[in-house]
């Protein structure tokens, strides 16, 4: 799992004034939950970049007053208009504690209905944990290769790796091959000239 590096100064004075200073510098205004004290800083805007926009899960390592703090993206608050970030909250990662988090999932297989002529359809990006910080992983693999056309696998067909529970509701489809339009309109037609032929031989 990719780790992306931050350099945070530590805020003294998070009074509103400050705070707006920050952000006209550039500078956006964090907090790290988890180790009872919470420590409140800041760091550049940019640094967010490989951790906030990104499908991947990251890990980020927060270098603030001498202490390196490894910590997963909590909570992000964009301005309503301009979508700059305005505020991050991260949680600490600390063994043994258990965390709710989003995990990438990473479809894994050729469906079989997808070899005659199916299209693979992914309902769902990423799936609900809980786990502590040892069972973190990039993304959880759910095997597709089994499914035929028009079928699903649901959430609660996926098998989790060890120490990680979904929290996600069971019956959810995750991904489906789904028959193309072209292919349902040539059934129906082949359908059609079938129901006809019978029932000329019927009327014979």
């Amino acid at each position: 799992m990719e780790t992306i590096a931050l350099e945070g100064t530590l805020r003294t004075d998070l009074g509103k004034k400050s705070t707006k200073a920050l952000r006209n510098a550039g500078l956006v205004p964090c907090v790290i939950y988890g180790s009872g004290n919470n420590i409140h800083f800041s760091s550049a805007t940019q640094a967010f970049r490989d951790l906030i926009y990104t499908n991947e899960f990251r890990i980020a390592e927060v270098n603030v007053d001498g202490k390196k703090i490894k910590a997963i993206i909590k909570a992000v608050q964009f301005h309503p208009v301009n979508d700059h970030i305005m505020h991050v909250d991260l949680l600490e990662l600390i063994e043994g504690n258990v965390l709710k988090t989003e995990v990438p999932i990473r479809l894994v297989g050729s469906p079989n209905g997808v070899k005659v002529g199916g299209v693979l359809m992914q309902k769902i990006r990423k799936l609900k944990v809980k786990t502590t910080p040892e069972f973190l992983s990039a993304s959880i693999d759910v095997d597709v290769s089994h499914l035929e056309m028009g079928k699903s696998i649901r959430i609660r067909e996926v098998n989790v790796p060890e120490g990680v529970e979904i929290m996600n509701s069971g019956g959810i489809p995750l991904a489906s091959v789904e028959v193309p339009r072209a292919l349902r309109s040539s059934s129906a037609e082949e359908e059609k000239e079938a129901e006809g032929e019978t029932e000329e031989q019927a009327a014979e």
